[in-house]
C-alpha cells in the first residue's frame, strides 16, 4: 500500500467504500496478568478516552474486595538452559514455542448489529504467522449503496491452531475514530492491533495519531497594488471604447437605412429579375424532360401490357398442355406399370422354361451341393481335379460346361443383365473372353472345356470356368442374391432359376406368333396344314421385300431347300408328338421382396419340381 505523509480525508468523510486493507499485527493468545482487573486497564488514548465518554451506559469502578491479589513473585525453574540438549530436542523446543505463538488466521466484515447475517467480505487464509498483510479489496464491487456510505462496520478476527476454528477478536469499528499513522516502518504495535488501509494512508484504533507539521507554500512573486489598479484602469476603459463602438455602428446602419439611394435598389431588382428569369429557365427545361419522360414510360408500360398478355395466354396454353400432358402422364404410368408386370411375368415364364429345359437336379446318392444338368453330372469349382479325370469324363465335363454356358447366355439376354466376360456358345467346345483383365497373353478366349497341352492349357480352363462363375454371381447380384461361394456353380444357377421363376401370379401365355417357321412346324407336327403358305420356310412376312421376290430368287432358298429335303428323309412326325405343356410352380415371389441370400447349405432341391 502506498504510504502518504497526512490524511487526505476528514473525519466525517471516511466510508466503508473507503476501506481497501486490513493488517494484523502481534498475534496473542496470553492473557494479561499481574494487573488489577480495574480503570487502569483502560488505555488513555484520546481515541479511547472520547469512546468512554461516547459510552451511554456508566459503569462502576471495581472495590478492594474485588481486585485481583498480587501474588510475590517466586522463583520460576528455568527451563531454557538446552546447552546439553540433542538437536532433536532443540527442534521440538522450537517447534512447540512458535506453535503456542502462531495461528492460521482470517478475518470477516459485517454490518453492525447484524450477527446472523451474512458478511460483507471474507479475506484469505493466512498461514502460520504472527502479523498478516491481507490482500487489498474493494466492497463497492459487490456491496449495497447504502452499505458504501455508512462510516461503521464490524471485524471479527477467526483463529484456528488445534484444528477448529474460533472468535479471536471481534472489534466495533467508526472510522470517524480512527487514528491517522502515515507510514508502518518503525511503528511498535501493541498485541492483536488492527491496521485499517482506506485510499489515503493507514489507521489504527490502537495508536494515538502522529502529528504533522503544517504544510509549507510556495511563495510566487505578484504585481503590485499600484500596478494592478492601473491595470484594472484600462480594463474598464477598454470595456467603454467598445460599447461606443457599438452604439456608433448602430447609428450608421439607421443613417444608410434611412438614406438609401434608388440607383442602388434599381441594380438590386435587375439582379433579382435576372435570378428569376434564370429559375423559369431551369424549371421550363425540367418540365420538358418530365414530359419525355412521361411519354417514355407510358410507351414502357404499353409494351409490358403487350407482354404480359402475351406470357399469359402463353402461360394458360402451358398449363392446359401440362393438364393434357398429367392426364397422359397417368396412363403412361399405368402403361408403363403394367409393361414392367408383364416383363416381369415373361421373364418368370422363360426362367420357368429354362429351368425345364435345362433341368438342373441334385445328383442321386451324391453329396450335398452336388448338381447335375440335363442328367450330366458337373463338379464345383473346389471339388474338380484336373489329374483324376479320364477322357469320358473330360467330354462330359465339357459338355456340362456348354450347358452351363448357353443358360448364362440366354439368362444375360432375358434379364437384361450385360456381362462382363461375353460367352461363345458352341456347344462342348465354348469358351469366354476377356477383354477387360490386364493379361501378358494376346489370346483372351478362355475355353470351357479341357484341352490338350500341360498346365497351362489347364491354366486357361481354370481361368475360364473362373469367370464364368463370375458371370453367374452378376446375374444373381443384379437380381439381389448374395453369392456365397462362387464356385458353386450350378447350385448357384438353380437358386437364380428358383427365385426368378418365383411368385404369387400365374405365369403367362407364350404370345401368338413370334418364329413363324417354328409355329408352322409345332402345328404341322400336330397333322393342322397352312392354308396360307406352302411351307413355313420358304414364307415371309406380307409386304417385305422378300415377299414380293420370286421363289427362286429370294436370299437363303438353297439352304431352305436343302432343310426340306432333311425332313423329308427323316419323315413325317408322328400326331402324338406334341410339345409337353409347362407345369406351373406356385412359389412365392414378390417385386418388393428384400435382398434374398444363397444359401445353398441344407436347401431343399425338390420344390421347384
Amino acid at each position: 500500500m502506498a504510504e502518504s505523509s497526512r490524511p487526505l480525508l476528514l473525519a466525517q468523510n471516511r466510508k466503508v467504500r473507503h476501506l481497501r486493507a486490513i493488517f494484523l499485527r502481534n498475534l496473542t493468545f496470553d492473557r494479561i496478568q499481574g494487573r488489577s482487573a480495574d480503570d487502569s486497564e483502560v488505555k488513555h488514548s484520546p481515541g479511547k478516552a472520547e469512546a468512554l465518554r461516547e459510552s451511554s451506559k456508566l459503569q462502576h469502578s471495581a472495590s478492594t474486595e474485588n481486585l485481583y491479589s498480587l501474588r510475590p513473585a517466586s522463583t520460576r525453574r528455568r527451563s531454557t538452559n538446552l546447552g546439553s540438549a540433542t538437536p532433536l530436542t532443540r527442534q521440538k523446543h522450537i517447534e512447540a514455542s512458535i506453535d503456542k505463538r502462531v495461528a492460521n488466521v482470517f478475518f470477516s466484515l459485517h454490518l453492525p448489529g447484524d450477527d446472523g447475517g451474512d458478511p460483507l467480505y471474507i479475506s484469505e487464509v493466512g498461514e502460520r504467522a504472527t502479523n498478516f498483510d491481507f490482500r487489498s479489496f474493494e466492497l463497492s464491487r459487490d456491496a449495497d449503496a447504502t452499505v458504501l456510505r455508512s462510516p461503521q462496520l464490524t471485524v471479527k478476527v477467526w483463529t484456528q491452531r488445534s484444528g477448529a476454528w474460533s472468535l479471536h477478536l471481534e472489534q466495533f469499528l467508526d472510522l470517524r475514530r480512527l487514528n491517522f499513522l502515515g507510514g508502518l516502518v518503525g511503528t511498535n504495535f501493541p498485541p492483536n492491533c488492527l491496521i485499517f488501509h482506506l485510499i489515503d494512508g493507514a489507521y489504527t484504533l490502537e495508536l494515538p495519531a502522529k502529528p504533522f507539521p503544517p504544510k509549507q507554500g510556495l511563495l510566487e512573486p505578484t504585481s503590485s497594488y499600484n500596478a494592478l489598479m492601473r491595470l484594472s484602469t484600462l480594463g474598464n476603459s477598454i470595456q467603454d471604447a467598445l460599447a461606443t463602438q457599438d452604439k456608433l455602428k448602430e447609428q450608421i446602419c439607421s443613417l444608410v437605412a434611412d438614406h438609401a439611394d434608388s440607383q442602388l435598389q434599381l441594380t438590386e431588382a435587375d439582379d433579382g429579375l435576372k435570378l428569376a428569369n434564370k429559375y423559369v429557365t431551369a424549371e421550363q427545361r425540367a418540365v420538358k424532360g418530365t414530359i419525355q419522360q412521361i411519354e417514355h414510360l407510358q410507351t414502357s408500360i404499353t409494351d409490358r401490357r403487350d407482354m404480359i398478355s402475351q406470357g399469359r395466354s402463353l402461360m394458360d396454353k402451358t398449363d392446359q398442355d401440362m393438364k393434357n400432358a398429367l392426364a397422359k402422364l397417368v396412363q403412361d404410368k399405368e402403361q408403363c406399370n403394367t409393361t414392367k408386370d408383364e416383363i416381369r411375368g415373361q421373364r418368370r415364364r422363360i426362367c420357368e422354361d429354362l429351368n425345364e429345359i435345362f433341368r438342373i437336379e441334385p445328383v442321386p446318392n451324391g453329396k450335398p451341393l452336388q448338381f447335375q444338368i440335363r442328367g450330366i453330372y458337373l463338379p464345383n469349382a473346389e471339388d474338380y481335379g484336373a489329374g483324376l479325370l479320364s477322357g469320358a469324363q473330360e467330354d462330359e465335363l465339357s459338355a456340362a460346361l456348354g450347358h452351363v454356358a448357353l443358360l448364362t447366355q440366354h439368362l444375360e439376354m432375358y434379364l437384361s443383365v450385360p456381362l462382363a466376360y461375353p460367352i461363345t456358345c458352341c456347344g462342348s467346345r465354348s469358351y469366354v473372353t476377356d477383354h477387360i483383365s490386364i493379361l501378358k497373353d494376346p489370346v483372351r478366349d478362355f475355353p470351357l472345356y479341357i484341352p490338350r497341352g500341360g498346365s497351362s492349357a489347364h491354366f486357361r480352363f481354370d481361368y475360364g470356368w473362373f469367370i464364368l462363375n463370375k458371370n453367374i454371381e452378376t446375374l444373381c447380384t443384379a437380381q439381389g442374391l448374395k453369392v456365397m461361394d462362387i464356385r458353386h456353380t450350378l447350385p448357384n444357377l438353380k437358386y437364380l432359376l428358383y427365385v426368378c421363376s418365383a411368385g404369387t401370379d400365374e405365369l403367362p401365355e407364350r404370345k401368338k406368333g413370334g418364329v413363324r417357321g417354328l409355329r408352322a412346324g409345332i402345328m404341322r407336327s400336330r397333322g393342322i396344314s397352312l392354308a396360307d403358305d406352302v411351307h413355313s420356310l420358304a414364307s415371309s412376312r406380307r409386304g417385305s421385300v422378300d415377299s414380293d421376290m420370286p421363289a427362286g430368287g429370294r436370299p437363303g432358298d438353297g439352304a431352305r431347300n436343302r432343310l426340306d429335303s432333311l425332313i423329308a428323309s427323316r419323315g413325317k412326325v408322328r400326331e402324338s408328338d406334341s410339345i409337353p405343356d409347362m407345369p406351373d410352380v406356385d412359389i412365392v415371389f414378390q417385386e418388393s421382396f428384400g435382398k434374398v441370400n444363397l444359401r445353398t447349405k441344407g436347401m431343399r432341391e425338390h420344390v421347384a419340381k
